[in-house]
């Protein structure tokens, strides 16, 4: 295994590499794998997914079938298995896997927080080997560090901020009114705030697509 082809094929097929680790007994589990590397979006997803057949065949799910498609293809190139966040119950640790490759990073508001994309993380999928192969070490500071934390203020009814738990029925409540409506068709304000999440490079239809399949 080659991160560096995983990385160059991902990128072709429309999914940025966010990080990989080495995770053998991170859980516990007799089924935890070796090696994770993990898949998502940037900015490439967006042109690809949406002239893609799910993309345009109007049924449910055109992201979670999408990524199971194209991470499978990966997968059979690379010999490797898969698990996905919609896998489930029980889930595949992806919080742990994450925060395993020291590229994802817990933020003031308590979302992860990824060092390219910022808060707007999606990750689609995980590709899985039963070796150890050599994988890019990361190193790397919290994004947050030296950040003024935009995102603790920008929810407009402190559903996210420092210190709280994330308030769900006032975030869902504010999103069926008026004023609502940006974060429905722009993408959460709190994620919008991070400076990092420009890295992600996302079009305001792809994030309407994430915020109505998360406020349907």
């Amino acid at each position: 295994m080659s991160y560096r082809a995983i990385e160059k094929a991902a990128k072709k097929a429309g999914l940025l590499t966010m990080g990989a680790a080495h995770v053998r007994n991170l859980t516990g589990a007799a089924s935890d794998p070796a090696t994770v590397v993990l898949l998502g979006t940037g900015a490439e997803f967006w042109p690809i997914f949406a002239t893609s057949r799910e993309g345009l065949d109007g049924k449910a799910h055109p992201v979670d079938r999408w990524s199971k498609r194209i991470v499978g293809t990966l997968a059979d190139q690379f010999d490797a298995a898969t698990a996905y966040p919609s896998d489930g119950p029980p889930y595949p640790p992806f919080i742990s896997w994450a925060l395993k490759t020291n590229r994802f990073f817990l933020s003031p508001v308590g979302m992860m927080v990824h060092d390219t994309v910022g808060l707007m993380i999606s990750i689609r999928g995980a590709l899985l080997f039963d070796t150890e192969p050599v994988i890019p070490s990361a190193d790397l500071a919290s994004p947050c560090t030296a950040c003024a934390a935009p995102c603790t203020t920008a929810c407009p009814v402190g559903a996210l901020s420092a210190g709280a738990s994330y308030d769900v029925t006032a975030c869902h409540a504010y999103l069926d009114t008026p004023e609502g409506q940006s974060c429905m068709s722009q993408g959460c304000h709190a994620r919008r705030a991070c400076p990092v999440s420009a890295g992600a490079s996302r079009t305001d239809a792809q994030s309407a697509l994430h915020m109505k399949a998360f406020h349907p």
